[in-house]
């Protein structure tokens, strides 16, 4: 039986490692509340490019069908895990989306795969998919612009080398401060139905904005500026959904710490309890002594 100073110990450890759960759990709320906003800001610049977008298909209708997919072509798929723990099943879940996702495409050749997080990597390389990058996770939002930079850095000459036309991007998706599913979006090539849709697309205006940049270069940087938000995008979102796997798992710690430490201070008491009625039948014991020793 343990006695009530190791218990004593272990309730204050209970505690401490409480207070350090329910400061988890604030911190991710926080964060996820900042990706939300961020990703909200993200869609007024989506709307900038989608108007340039909407501008430049107006002036060139018969140019749409050129981005059109070559089926059969090598494909690149770009995921977005995490470095980081103490979040559930955050990337067992990504890695077994990408598997499934690729299960069902059936590639001919391995595709060129690019894993943003450690422990994602580890899990795909295990499954026998060999990254040919892998990036670290950014520490907050601060850190997204610059992984997002140079994750097209890679993409670019990819592009070229290994001759991609297809390009998938994975991530985790938040559904509520606690819930998310895997996502997956394709970045290459931009959806044809989509780009039919913002050229017929009514101006919003009397007056139809004009550019003075030659078609091509117009239509790739705007294009560019698309596949930004795009991974911008995703990688915000798997950032929350990281904070939101977090989040749950925390709650769950939350739950059985208390249990735990509900059980510690019960067992105290009890043997706290014990330990008195002990202590008094000593007293007891040695009064009846005493007192039959000198009637």
């Amino acid at each position: 039986m343990q006695s009530t100073e190791a218990l004593r110990r272990k309730i204050k450890n209970a505690e401490d490692l409480l207070s350090v759960v329910k400061t988890m759990k604030s911190l991710a709320a926080v964060n996820i509340r900042h990706v939300e906003l961020a990703v909200e800001a993200l869609s007024e610049y989506s709307r900038t490019v989608e108007l340039g977008l909407q501008i430049a298909l107006k002036a060139a209708e018969a140019r749409v069908d050129s981005n059109a997919q070559v089926v059969g072509s090598p494909l690149g798929v770009i995921v977005f895990g995490s470095d980081q723990g103490l979040c559930g099943q955050f990337n067992e879940r990504i890695a077994e989306h990408t598997l499934s996702t690729l299960r069902q495409i059936q590639p001919e050749d391995a595709p060129y795969l690019i894993v943003v997080g450690a422990r994602t990597a580890g899990l795909l390389q295990d499954a026998g998919l060999h990254p040919a990058r892998q990036l670290s996770t950014p520490g907050g939002l601060s850190g997204v612009t610059r992984l997002v930079q140079d994750l097209l850095l890679i993409l670019e000459p990819a592009r070229r080398h290994e001759e991609l036309e297809r390009v998938l991007v994975l991530h985790n998706q938040p559904l509520s401060s606690a819930t998310y599913q895997e996502q997956t979006v394709q970045l290459l090539p931009v959806d044809l139905a989509w780009l039919r849709r913002l050229q017929a697309a009514p101006w919003e205006s009397r007056s139809l904005p004009t550019h003075s940049m030659a078609w091509q270069p117009l239509f790739e940087g705007l294009i560019r500026q698309q596949m930004f938000v795009v991974c911008h995008r995703a990688a915000a979102e798997s950032l929350a959904a990281e904070e939101a796997a977090r989040l749950a798992s925390m709650q769950n710690a939350e739950r059985n710490i208390e249990e735990r430490l509900a059980e510690l201070v019960q067992q105290y008491h009890h043997q706290r309890q014990n330990q008195i009625t002990a202590e008094l039948l000593d007293i007891v014991a040695g009064f009846e002594a005493v007192s039959e020793t000198h009637p």
